[in-house]
């Protein structure tokens, strides 16, 4: 594998990574709070459906993407119901969210669209519908290749390896893959360098200690549950909006799993979450190109078993095998206020 493939590879890695990072930063607000999240999977699915379908409909991808991040955020507040004021069991909410946004996304775009539960594509309605790419300055883009009478290829395989990097890796990403990544410095800030975060999370701890200083316990979960969803409609929303040009059924494709397993693995930091979300991504992107896969390892590798990798990976993390991950202790408990 030469390294101009390599760096197309790890371009694909990148795209693919940003969906599952935002995912598992919202699980890691979720859970830091005490409140287990498996519902991510169908709040992703449910931005990616709205984001698109308001998009297509107003030719405005902003106004799709508040649109995404509501439906998330309206999950959320249904999740934060049953598991906070009415002290349900939060692993079956999950599952009940993942069930309704899976049927409710297909029976509306089959409603507004009649394109068999997908929405139009969004390359129809103009420039402004979907999240394009973005050129940085001094980046070898398509500008540059039609400026030199060039094809783009050839410019980028002359560059030195520093613009090979910028030009191929860095630049060309949507506005939402920069966002993303902002989202961990920005994250581990929150967390661990404000009153916020501190409080946050010693509710996933101690609650009872934190209600006995003043702190209203119900009050911070509700907001870890709201940073939840909005960082799971900016996932969604990428999805469709970004690394695709519309919803097609299903789209979110195991991905709030995989951020789960991402967030254990990562073992509920901001910065770990960031690695193990590049990996699963590399993961997946190798299935694109198993040819290079191929000339790397010397072996003749199905294309099935590249495409299953990431989910191989997700089972052995969930099932314990990769080293000892302590949640929050008090998560997955509804907190009773003691009389």
């Amino acid at each position: 594998m030469d390294f101009l493939t390599f760096l197309q590879i790890s371009d694909t890695a990148v795209r693919f990574a940003i969906p599952l990072l935002f995912a598992c930063l919202a699980g890691l607000f979720s859970e830091r709070a005490g409140i287990f999240d498996i519902g991510l999977e169908g709040k992703m699915l449910a931005a990616a459906f709205f984001s698109a379908a308001i998009a297509a409909l107003t030719g405005n991808v902003w106004i799709g993407l508040l649109a995404g991040i509501g439906a998330s955020i309206a999950l959320s507040i249904i999740h934060g119901l049953a598991s906070i004021t009415f002290r349900g069991n939060q692993l079956i909410s999950g599952v009940a969210i993942n069930f309704l946004a899976a049927g409710l996304t297909v029976l509306i775009a089959q409603d507004w669209f009649s394109q068999g539960g997908r929405t139009p594509s969004l390359s129809d309605f103009g420039p402004n519908a979907r999240f394009t790419k973005i050129e940085l300055p001094f980046a070898i883009g398509p500008t540059e290749a039609e400026a030199a009478g060039q094809p783009l290829s050839i410019l980028i395989k002359e560059a030195t390896w520093f613009q090979q990097i910028y030009s191929e890796l860095i630049s060309g990403h949507s506005i939402l893959v920069y966002v993303g990544f902002l989202m961990v410095p920005l994250t581990w800030y929150v967390l661990f360098r404000t009153r916020f975060g501190l409080r946050l999370r010693a509710v996933g701890e101690n609650p009872a200690a934190v209600d006995t200083a003043g702190v209203s316990v119900v009050g911070l979960r509700y907001a870890a549950v709201a940073i939840c969803g909005i960082l799971c409609g900016m996932a969604g929303a990428y999805l469709a909006t970004g690394l695709q040009a519309g919803f097609v059924k299903d789209m979110s494709s195991g991905r709030g799993f995989i951020a789960l397993a991402a967030l254990i693995f990562a073992k509920w930091r901001p910065w770990y979450a960031l690695w193990a979300c590049l990996l699963f991504g590399f993961l997946q992107a190798m299935a694109l190109r198993p040819d290079a896969v191929e000339r790397l390892v010397q072996i003749d590798i199905p294309g099935q078993l590249l495409d299953a990798l990431p989910y191989i990976l997700t089972v052995v993390i969930l099932a314990g095998f990769v080293g000892k991950a302590i949640p929050p202790r008090a998560g997955g408990e509804p907190y009773v206020k003691e009389r």
